[in-house]
C-alpha cells in the first residue's frame, strides 16, 4: 500500500531525479553540437582526451617540421639554380676558349674571345654571392649544409651537403684571375674549364638528389599529419546527425519530464479534499 503524505513526495523526488538525468543528458549533447566534439575535455573521457592531447602534440610538432622541410627545399632550390645557371655559363666559357684555340684565329679575336671568357667568369663570382635564402648560401666559401628537422621527435634530421661553386674552390678550378692571350694559353684553360664543367654538373645532380629527398620526405610527413588529423577526429568528434536526433529526443523526454513533476508536485493538495466538510 502506497504512502500519502505531505511531508515526503515519493513521486516527486522520482520526477525530479529523473528531470535531472534528461537535462544532464540534455547539456551534454547541447555542447557536443557546440563545439563538434564528443570528447572536449578530460571530465567527457580521460582516456581518449589524453590519447587525443598526445597525438595533437605530435601534430604540432609535425607542423614544425614541415616548415624546417620546406625553407631546406627552398634553399637548396636556389643552390641548384645557381648551379645550373654557372654550368651555362661554364658551357659559354668553353666555347670561347675552344674558338681561341684556333690558330688562324688574330690576337683580336683571341682578346675578344678572352673579354668575353672574363665577363662569364666574374657573372659566376656574383651569382655565387647572391645565391642565398634567409641567410643561408650552399654554394658560397663559407657555405652551410641543409640539416632540415625529419621527425616529430626531432632526433632523425635530413641532410644535403653545401658545395663550393666558387672560382677556384676546387670544383669550379677556374680561378678568379683565369684567362688567356693566345692560342696556347687558350688550349691549357680549355683542360681547366673542361674540368669545372664536369665537377660542377656532378656537383649540381647531388643538390638535385638532396632536393628530392627533402622534397619525398615532406610529402611523408603531410600524409602523417593529415592520417593523424583523421585519427584524432574519429576519437573525439561528433556525429552531429547522431547528436541532433538525440537532441530532439532529450527535448521530448524533458517536456515530458517537467509535466510529470508538475502532476507529481500537485499530488500533496489532492488530500485537502479529505478534510473538507
Amino acid at each position: 500500500m502506497s504512502l500519502n503524505s505531505v511531508v515526503t513526495n515519493a513521486g516527486a523526488l522520482v520526477a525530479l531525479e529523473s528531470l535531472n538525468i534528461t537535462n544532464a543528458q540534455l547539456n551534454q549533447v547541447q555542447n557536443r553540437i557546440s563545439t563538434g566534439l564528443k570528447v572536449s575535455s578530460a571530465t567527457d573521457n580521460g582516456a581518449t582526451w589524453a590519447i587525443a592531447q598526445n597525438e595533437r602534440a605530435t601534430i604540432g610538432a609535425l607542423g614544425s617540421v614541415q616548415d624546417s622541410l620546406n625553407r631546406g627545399i627552398s634553399t637548396a632550390d636556389v643552390a641548384v639554380s645557381a648551379g645550373q645557371s654557372i654550368s651555362d655559363l661554364l658551357n659559354q666559357m668553353k666555347a670561347k676558349v675552344l674558338a681561341a684555340t684556333d690558330t688562324s684565329a688574330t690576337a683580336t679575336d683571341i682578346q675578344n674571345y678572352a673579354n668575353d671568357f672574363t665577363a662569364f667568369r666574374d657573372q659566376i663570382a656574383k651569382i655565387v654571392a647572391t645565391s642565398d635564402f634567409n641567410g643561408a648560401n650552399m654554394i658560397s666559401t663559407t657555405g652551410a649544409p641543409v640539416m632540415a628537422l625529419a621527425s616529430a621527435s626531432g632526433a632523425i634530421r635530413l641532410t644535403v651537403p653545401a658545395v663550393n661553386l666558387g672560382l677556384g674552390g676546387g670544383t669550379v678550378t677556374i680561378t678568379a684571375a683565369a684567362t688567356f692571350s693566345t692560342s696556347g694559353t687558350a688550349s691549357a684553360m680549355l683542360a681547366v674549364v673542361n674540368a669545372s664543367i664536369t665537377n660542377v654538373n656532378a656537383a649540381v645532380a647531388k643538390l638535385g638528389t638532396g632536393v628530392n629527398a627533402l622534397q619525398s620526405q615532406l610529402s611523408f610527413v603531410q600524409t602523417q599529419t593529415d592520417t593523424l588529423t583523421t585519427g584524432v577526429g574519429n576519437l573525439v568528434d561528433a556525429d552531429v546527425a547522431k547528436e541532433s536526433a538525440n537532441l530532439t529526443a532529450l527535448q521530448t523526454k524533458q517536456q515530458l519530464g517537467t509535466q510529470a513533476l508538475s502532476i507529481a508536485n500537485q499530488e500533496p493538495s489532492h488530500l485537502l479534499t479529505l478534510f473538507q466538510g
